[in-house]
């Protein structure tokens, strides 16, 4: 297997999560929630654990409209989404390579 390939981010629900961050800067969070067609309790569980892995970063603010939180991709998680979709398109390459 590639070095690049990400298990962790090969995680559908994280994978799609990461992919909507990657040309964004702050994104909110019902934006995500409903673009990746999840529920917030499921979100919610992903972006924690990509938190606590170092690929996002969480900002929760509050104003008169209510709290907001928005997401986006740190420069690690940047990094690691890059590596794992070049590892991506080097195995899709491979696998429409004529067969020798």
């Amino acid at each position: 297997m590639d070095p690049d390939f990400d298990e962790f981010l090969h995680v559908p629900a994280r994978l799609s999560v990461v992919a909507l961050l990657a040309p964004a800067d702050w994104v909110e969070f019902g934006f995500v929630r409903d673009t990746v067609n999840t529920s917030d309790s499921a979100l919610s569980k992903q972006v924690s654990a990509l938190a606590e892995a170092g690929y996002v970063s969480v900002r929760k603010t509050r104003d008169r409209k209510g709290r907001h939180t928005h997401v986006r991709l740190t420069s690690h998680g940047r990094q690691a989404f890059q590596r794992h979709a070049a590892a991506l398109e080097k195995i899709v390459a491979a696998a429409r390579a004529p067969l020798k």
